[in-house]
């Protein structure tokens, strides 16, 4: 009979993640356009909230100058945005079952680049996750300064929340985050509808209804070196754009049109929202405030500040963009564990990343991403800006990569639309990768040699994971038959504390496997070995009058009361002895009725079956014979 506390355990697990879902049920977990935008666009749309903000910090020295170079920038990202868009619209069609840069380039690059693409995208998610919910909590202190000095820990609550929603399942997160998504695109589309209609009206000089932060004075020229850092910054709004080709088996049939109509509806709606907050911060003078310091204010607090004023709009709004940006993260929880499924099932990670949870999403990449975006937030202290340098060269390698990979798809299968196909993916890999070029370049000595080390680093820790797997395959594999000559029976060891009907059962299953069986029993000066004593009685006399093979009993002597240490010592003696026979460790383990008992006990069969795992040879087996307790309480 199950326990009770196994029961009340499952239901707190269920009321968190939902209950399990079966394999078969893996249709009623697809979904439509309508929640793929929330799932896999959030990331690309909240990079509005940051990308140009991004771009107007590293443009903060030229005061009021630096503001009208927003738009010429903005526009530069929008014809890079537009073109990345048609090329993974090419690919999605191409394959159906996911087209990632990691599948791309291994399958038309070779299993090298397909790695580089792989760990760029990884690193990219990261800190998809990272910068997401940064950037929500610094939406948040925008409209609440005074929680400033709870920054980090803020960015961890809201780290666990999201993990806890994304293990409940791909049908039910996009149910969770569908509203507050289209709240933040309703609420920014709003805000700019009104502030444009307010600059037409004006002539192109509104007044802002609660002034935007002052700029500050000239202290440096336009140069051209500014401005590519300043555009590098700003391409962070580009993230994300690649998710939706990830992940083509998560939507329903006709998969590949449900993906098209998706990208395109998340690029379009990012189109009108970069330019229309670069055409408004041009109008208000809107500029960026230093990130991490006392007054700071988002450029979207400004921007929603002076079209509409600080009443309910202004709070709906903020709290739309601060939910959308923390929920942003999703993007890489649902892109993260599928790239990591993918490098898994052909050996250059840990096969567990290929495997279903309880709710059909690949449990172990989400712990993975958890783990490594928690890292990032603590070292940086959860501040966004110190975020960006490290950010976007994953997602531009990957998306370069992919772009090239393209190319020699359509050349090798050729077609009716083979060359047009290939001159759209070519131009988004030469577009992606100067842009990767600049984006390296600008940022190297801001903190991107931190990516630019970690990218390699990763390919090599895959090669290594799938080297391990290939020598393993090399050691055990085997095409030979059974071997059928050479049968002996084990010696059996039988660890004993004292006599119980726990070392009874073990006993008795001993004798079912061989002749000759030892029971091992440590004792210590403090006290008397009460099993030595009772032996000839409880054990031989029983096995002489059935017929049995007699079992030994060896007494260890322990003057320092070490227990493992002795039984470990003579199981490998054992073995030394015995040099053509296997031996068996016969455990007695106590298997509470509760989980808590267990610490009323000492454990020390699992250490010593550990030590036994690590110490012992090729011919040490191991068998537990549990004896259940039904002790309640």
């Amino acid at each position: 009979m199950t326990p009770c506390y196994h029961r009340n355990r499952m239901s707190v697990i269920d009321f968190l993640f939902g209950r399990p879902l079966a394999s078969y049920e893996e249709q009623s977990e697809s979904i439509d356009a309508a929640k793929g935008i929330p799932i896999f666009g959030l990331d690309a749309l909240g990079s509005a909230a940051y990308g140009p903000e991004a771009a107007l910090t590293l443009l903060i020295p030229l005061g009021l100058a630096g503001v009208h170079y927003i738009v010429p920038i903005s526009i530069s990202i929008i014809v890079l945005l537009a073109i990345v868009c048609f090329s993974y619209l090419q690919t999605i069609p191409a394959y159906p079952a996911g087209g990632g840069s990691y599948t791309v380039a291994s399958e038309n690059l070779g299993p090298n680049l397909g790695l580089l693409a792989a760990a760029a995208l990884m690193i990219d998610y990261v800190l998809v996750v990272a910068v997401g919910i940064s950037a929500g909590i610094g939406a948040l202190i925008s409209a609440l300064p005074t929680w400033e000095p709870y920054t980090l820990p803020l960015c961890m609550g809201t780290l666990l929340i999201i993990t806890v929603i994304n293990l409940r399942g791909v049908s039910e997160t996009g149910a969770i985050f569908l509203f507050p998504t289209y709240l933040f695109v309703g609420s920014l589309f709003g805000a700019i509808a009104i502030g444009l209609g307010k600059t037409i009206l004006a002539g192109g000089h509104p007044m802002p209804v609660i002034a935007p932060h002052k700029l500050p004075a000239v202290t440096e020229s336009a140069g051209l070196w500014l401005l590519l850092k300043s555009f590098s910054s700003g391409c962070t709004a580009m993230t994300g754009v690649e998710a939706v080709s990830n992940g083509v088996q998560a939507f329903r049939e006709p998969r590949a049109k449900h993906a098209q109509i998706t990208l395109a509806t998340i690029i379009g709606i990012l189109i009108v929202m970069l330019a229309g907050i670069a055409i408004l911060c041009r109008a208000y003078h809107i500029g960026a405030t230093p990130p991490g310091q006392s007054g700071y204010q988002s450029v979207l607090s400004q921007l929603v500040s002076a079209v509409t004023g600080r009443g309910w709009f202004y709070y709906t709004s903020i709290a739309s963009v601060l939910i959308v940006l923390v929920l942003q993260a999703n993007t890489a929880f649902a892109d993260f564990p599928r790239v990591c499924r993918a490098v898994a099932q052909n050996g250059y990670l840990p096969r567990a990343f290929a495997n279903r949870g309880r709710r059909l999403v690949y449990t172990h990449g989400i712990y993975a991403l958890v783990i490594l975006a928690g890292a990032i937030l603590a070292l940086f202290g959860g501040v966004t800006d110190r975020l960006i340098p490290l950010f976007a060269i994953g997602a531009f390698l990957a998306f370069t990569l992919s772009q090239a990979g393209m190319v020699l798809h359509w050349k090798r299968v050729g077609g009716r639309h083979a060359r047009h196909s290939m001159f759209i993916n070519g131009a988004g890999a030469i577009a992606t990768a100067a842009t990767t070029v600049v984006v390296m370049v600008s940022k190297f000595a801001e903190g991107a040699w931190v990516t630019v080390l970690m990218i390699p680093a990763l390919v090599a820790l895959m090669k290594n994971v799938r080297g391990h797997y290939d020598r393993l395959l090399n050691e055990i594999s085997s095409k030979d038959p059974l071997p059928t000559s050479g049968f002996r029976a084990p010696v059996v060891v039988v660890p004993m504390d004292n006599w119980t009907l726990i070392s009874q059962k073990a006993l008795r299953f001993a004798l079912t496997l061989s002749d000759e069986v030892i029971g091992v029993h440590v004792a210590s000066s403090e006290e008397p070995s009460a099993i030595k004593e009772d032996w000839p009685r409880l054990v031989e006399q029983p096995a002489r009058a059935a017929g049995l093979p007699v079992p030994k009993l060896e007494v260890l002597q322990s003057p320092y009361r070490y227990v493992i240490g002795p039984l470990l010592e003579f199981v490998l003696e054992v073995e030394r002895r015995y040099q053509d026979r296997t031996i068996a460790v016969v455990m007695p383990s106590l298997v509470e009725a509760h989980w808590y008992h267990s610490f009323l006990h000492n454990q020390r069969a699992e250490l010593l079956t550990a030590l036994l795992l690590f110490r012992g040879g090729d011919r040490i087996v191991i068998v537990n014979i549990p004896w259940r307790s039904h002790v309640d309480s």
